[in-house]
């Protein structure tokens, strides 16, 4: 396998011992353990690493290490020897004995494995628990470095907070128990490259900053679409939906690297403050205005990739008269200097036409087209489509004349692929990137207390809106791009979703190409 450090050149992280709260559960299983296995068998963890585990079930030491090697069958042999010193607890997160005994597990830690009084806490648990968890470690000692440490931060998973008022109470538990500077609030897909690039992508290039503001930019729309259904998930998307799920956290992150201003620095606070600074420019609607600027859907029946499926409400334990949305459109809009009078579309959406998560920014069209309509109907206007999965890349969509007699123009694109460019680069995936960051304690790409309040705030009008009896939903087909409605919203203000056609023959990479 690749070494980590060939192909990311992670710096390397301090020793440290890893608590996972919520150990025995899907999360920690598949996407937290092999992450940190790549980094061990990279190199990039210091020798004086180690995991204990803590979660109600009933395993010994003997069945949590057995779990973690079948969780990580390709891992080497580096970690295959580091994985006999991991710990377990099984036990109660509200009692006081898991938490003794944690302790004594930190000491031993320190004393035979080396790492050095230095601690993560990583709460991968259901949400409820968080502040108490916190809390708990912070009453028994915990919350500070072990003897001769340096750092002791706690790594909490979304989703943070139900709606504002819940996001408040618990940056409060949070709070009482651990500095801010501690607390590292993780969402994966801030760990994907594309994400990353778009902060290289504006402000290490000088041709796209002078044109990225209201003067030249007519709209922009970030689109999160997924194929599959809401599969074993039914009862937590009964309690989520598509604006928890997804609206919340991930796209307002997205929106806010892609319409910031340049921070002065490459700082975590520099980059954080100028997310808040965009999050707080967005308007914020009346329950009422909220009804207006968005639509809410739900897939019905349909067909995927030629296969027949289900709707939203056969799903397993979903209510078989559920009002929760698997699709959601906004239009929001900036006040601000840079943004003002450009629509900021947003979509999210499962059981759609297909995988995509792109931000496409679409610019006004010339002042004065030469051309008839005739030699310019397959013209498009001019779009910069930011690719973030699962073809990362960037395509720009510009006018060109077809080669012939016939003067005859047509959109092109100039296109970008992480995958051709960089060959031989095997970058780390979102989470391996995120807890090394969270090792090192560069806190870049979590997400600050002041940035969660503020998405709730602007998406709080949205969950009031739709408590009222009769709110409106719209069944979509499976397969489809969503509900007719959504079209109607970009309409009025005569624009169109940018759809992507997904290609079916794959390319020479075994990945499936989108076009226009």
């Amino acid at each position: 396998m690749s070494t980590a450090t060939e192909s990311t050149a992670l710096s390397p992280a301090p020793p440290v011992a890893l608590v996972i709260f919520g150990a025995s559960g899907d999360l920690t299983t598949r996407k937290i353990l092999p992450s940190i296995a790549r980094l061990v068998d990279g190199g990039v963890l210091d020798a004086g690493f180690t995991i204990i585990g803590v979660a109600r079930t009933e395993w010994t030491d003997a069945d949590f290490r057995r779990e973690v090697t079948a969780s990580t069958p390709d891992a080497g042999p580096r970690w295959r020897s580091m994985t006999e010193r991991f710990r377990y607890i099984a036990g109660e997160y509200d009692h006081p004995d898991t938490f003794d005994q944690l302790k004594v597990l930190l000491a031993d830690a320190d004393a035979n494995d080396g790492t050095a009084g230095n601690r993560i806490y990583y709460l991968a648990t259901v949400p409820a628990v968080f502040g108490l968890v916190a809390k708990s470690l912070a009453s028994h000692g915990c919350a500070t470095p072990g003897e001769g440490g340096s750092f002791a931060r706690i790594v909490v998973e979304k989703p943070f907070g139900r709606d504002l008022e819940s996001a408040l109470d618990l940056n409060e538990q949070m709070h009482s128990a651990f500095d801010e500077s501690q607390i590292y609030r993780i969402d994966h897909y801030m760990g994907k490259e594309t994400v990353q690039n778009v902060l290289a992508l504006r402000f290490a290039n000088a041709i796209f900053e002078p044109i990225w503001n209201r003067r030249y930019i007519e709209q922009v729309q970030i689109t999160v679409a997924e194929s599959l259904g809401v599969e074993h998930r039914g009862a937590f998307y009964e309690t989520a939906g598509a604006l928890r799920d997804i609206v919340q956290n991930h796209v307002m992150q997205v929106l806010a690297l892609t319409l910031m201003e340049s921070p002065t620095s490459t700082d975590a606070d520099r980059i954080r403050d100028e997310k808040v600074k965009l999050l707080r420019a967005i308007y914020i609607p009346t329950p009422d205005e909220a009804v207006d600027r968005s639509i809410r859907g739900q897939y019905a029946a349909g067909t995927i990739d030629g296969q027949p499926v289900i709707g939203y409400r056969d799903e397993d334990d979903v209510a078989p008269d559920s009002q929760t949305e698997t699709y959601l459109a906004l239009q929001l809009r900036v006040e601000n200097w840079r943004w003002s009078g450009v629509p900021i579309y947003v979509r999210t959406g499962k059981r759609l036409a297909g995988r995509v998560t792109e931000v496409a920014l679409t610019f006004r069209q010339v002042p004065f087209l030469l051309f008839d309509h005739r030699s310019s109907r397959d013209l498009r206007p001019n779009t910069l489509i930011l690719r973030i999965q699962p073809d990362e890349g960037i395509s720009l969509e510009f006018g060109a004349k077809v080669p012939g007699e016939k003067f005859h123009l047509r959109s092109v694109a100039m296109d970008f692929s992480y995958d051709e460019a960089f060959a031989d680069t095997k970058a780390a995936d979102g989470y391996e990137r995120l807890i090394h960051d969270a090792m090192v304690g560069d806190a870049t790409l979590f997400i600050r207390s002041d940035e969660v309040e503020q998405a709730w705030r602007i998406v709080d009008p949205y969950l009031q809106a739709w408590s009222e009896p009769g709110a409106g939903l719209h069944l979509y087909e499976s397969g489809s791009w969503g509900p007719h409605m959504a079209n109607l919203m970009t309409e009025r203000a005569g624009h169109e979703w940018r759809n992507p056609k997904i290609d079916l023959e794959l390319s020479d990479g075994g990945q499936p190409h989108l076009d226009q």
